[in-house]
């Protein structure tokens, strides 16, 4: 999941920006009967960056013990991708592509993975990166004491004593038992690298490879990172970023129209407010396709959604399109309940049936019919509640009765969530496929927000990790989805654009999986 804040009222006084309270929050029920409301637009400017520009980030404010590791599960997110770089990354398509490493192979069995890193790279204190620090980077990451969300991940199938330096380029992965998509695996963002013996002082100091260095950081502050000249890749576009924490997403907006700010980050605007932002003289919104996942999971260990019938019924119950138009006004594309987003090559080109009628009869067969129940929500992301009544409505011709009911957003992942038998949820997409069919839907998996097990979607993603011919993991990946629809406990109607407040002086912004290119963004002149 990312994190998203609903609009607030109180100021944050602590940012150094003059958040105006009344700015937007007085302005978006009340633009004036005369005012022009824009459409949101569907890309975001391109250009040639001026040079020397600063980029001013406003970010949701974080806990205290926020840190710059980026294997902590509390790392401060929105610097890692400007300090750090990883072995390799996700085009958008979901493909890996290189990033610290050059290239990589495998043996046949896809046990042994050998990759080969860039010449020429130093870290910001001009030590030079070497394969003893891919190997010092992943022996953190799988630390039991580091508690890193992707150990949990890698662990399975790699132990840190499988991770070898044959030479000073060239780091050697044993791996415990076969897996295919292994590259893949080392995308997420707690794979960036840091240098050898870093671990004690990493959260404060920030040395990495990436294209900015850090020049100030406060925990759940103010921070601020310059270019770095010395860049593989060559200097960055902007000269410096500086970030700011606020609380509320009502203040970000009044800071980005007050043009005090550039850029939200991890914010996703609900349709009014991007409109407002859109009809600003100073801002204007990006779209990032597709972005978030929203999910219906329906607890499998509940009593009203053991039995697969039910299941099926309540899928066969709506159709994806209405919840589309409805929730998201058209923001976004059909789930038809396959999790894997549209537009990645492993994607399953499907569309199931909608079918009340047969919804109803399957009901009646499992001993639910005339099923009645709460479905929760809350505000912790603007589209959640319009899902969720969408839903309720839509499953009303198969004699289907929600209850729509909301919880608090502050408790809502801790006390609802994989707890209560009907609720909705989303996740950021980017994920590779291999890494969101284990995380998110194999047995026994902590993210499973279902808490489905089928034993033959197990074994096809142990088969998919065995299976090195490209083609045929694809088809096996794609089986795995066919039994996610059919018989899986979480519904996903849609996948939404994530809509981004920035400056209409902001250029070449481009995101995926909740990242945005640091080394093309910038600014006009």
């Amino acid at each position: 999941m990312s994190e998203t804040h609903s609009i607030g009222r109180r100021s944050v006084l602590s940012t150094g920006l003059l958040l105006g309270s009344g700015l937007l929050l007085g302005g978006l029920t009340g633009c004036g009967s005369g005012s022009k409301v824009a459409e949101i637009p569907m890309a975001a400017a391109t250009g040639v960056p001026a040079p020397g520009r600063r980029l001013r980030i406003a970010r949701p404010a974080a806990s205290a013990a926020e840190t710059l590791d980026p294997a902590s599960s509390l790392s401060a997110y929105e610097y890692l991708g400007a300090i750090y770089n990883r072995l390799v990354k996700l085009d958008d398509k979901g493909v890996t592509v290189p990033d610290l490493a050059a290239e990589w192979s495998s043996t046949s069995d896809g046990k042994t993975w050998t990759f080969n890193l860039r010449r020429g790279v130093i870290f910001h204190d001009r030590r030079p990166l070497t394969a003893a620090d891919v190997v010092y980077t992943l022996g953190h990451i799988l630390d039991p004491d580091v508690g890193s969300p992707q150990a949990g991940v890698l662990s399975p199938i790699l132990e840190a004593s499988g991770v070898t330096a044959s030479d000073p380029h060239t780091v050697v992965f044993n791996l415990t038992s076969p897996n295919a998509e292994f590259p893949s695996l080392l995308t997420a963002y707690q794979c960036y690298i840091i240098p050898v013996d870093s671990a004690a002082t990493i959260g404060a100091t920030g040395i990495g490879t990436g294209p900015f260095k850090l020049s100030d950081y406060t925990p759940a502050g103010r921070g601020a990172v310059e270019a770095f000249v010395d860049h593989f890749a060559g200097p960055p576009a902007l000269a410096g970023i500086d970030f700011y924490s606020v609380q509320d997403t009502g203040a970000r907006v009044n800071a980005l129209l007050a043009g005090q700010i550039d850029l939200i980050s991890q914010t996703n605007l609900d349709f009014a407010t991007a409109r407002v932002v859109a009809s600003s003289p100073n801002a204007t919104v990006a779209r990032a396709k597709d972005a978030q996942w929203y999910t219906i999971p329906m607890l499998a260990t509940s009593k009203e959604f053991s039995d697969p019938l039910v299941r099926q019924a309540m899928k066969l119950a709506y159709n994806p399109k209405d919840i589309v138009a409805t929730a998201l006004q058209g923001n976004g594309s059909t789930g038809w309940d396959n999790p894997v987003p549209p537009g990645y090559e492993d994607h399953l080109d499907f569309t199931r049936e909608y079918d009340p009628e047969k919804a109803r009869s399957l009901l009646k067969k499992a001993g639910a019919e005339g099923l009645q129940l709460p479905i929760y929500t809350s505000s912790y992301d603007s589209v959640f509640t319009p899902m969720a009544v969408a839903y309720a409505d839509a499953v009303k011709a198969a004699g289907i009765k929600l209850t729509v009911t909301s919880a608090s957003s502050d408790s809502y992942y801790t006390e609802i969530w994989m707890k209560k038998p009907l609720s909705v949820s989303y996740w950021f997409t980017g994920r590779p496929v291999d890494q969101l069919l284990n995380q998110v839907f194999r047995s026994g998996s902590s993210y499973n927000e279902s808490a489905w097990s089928n034993k033959t979607f197990d074994q096809l993603l142990v088969s998919a990790r065995g299976e090195m011919n490209d083609a045929k993991r694809r088809g096996i990946y794609q089986d795995a989805q066919r039994v996610i629809i059919d018989d899986g406990a979480d519904m996903t109607p849609m996948f939404g654009d994530r809509l981004v407040g920035l400056s209409k002086e902001v250029v070449n912004y481009s995101e995926f999986g909740f990242e945005f290119d640091y080394m093309l963004i910038g600014l006009k002149s």
